[in-house]
């Protein structure tokens, strides 16, 4: 298979992209290189050898899952930067029209 600038096109229409001419040519050539490589990989021999699952034979040593009790209002608040008596204050990001 090989990659052409339709494509590419294709492609960054699919992930919201973005190119400029010279900037289309460079993602063709690396995603070129890219399937190169991949069809490198192709030629070995992988009969016989399991799929990889885990990258090591470690286990998660998870914590025992206890009950606390809940942080007070005044904890909670305790590390906010800005608040009130209540509530977090924070930048306002809605504009009410």
């Amino acid at each position: 298979m090989k990659i052409d600038s339709k494509t590419v096109q294709d492609v960054a229409h699919l992930a919201r992209l973005e190119f400029e001419a010279e900037g289309e040519q460079k993602i063709i050539n690396d995603m070129n290189r890219m399937l190169g490589f991949v069809e490198k990989l192709n030629e070995l021999n992988t009969d016989g050898i399991e799929p990889l699952i885990y990258m090591t034979e470690e286990t998660n040593h998870l914590r025992e899952d206890v009950v606390h009790p809940p942080l007070s209002h005044k904890e909670v608040l305790q590390n906010a930067p800005k608040h009130d008596s209540d509530y977090f204050k924070v930048p306002k990001v809605v504009e009410k029209k």
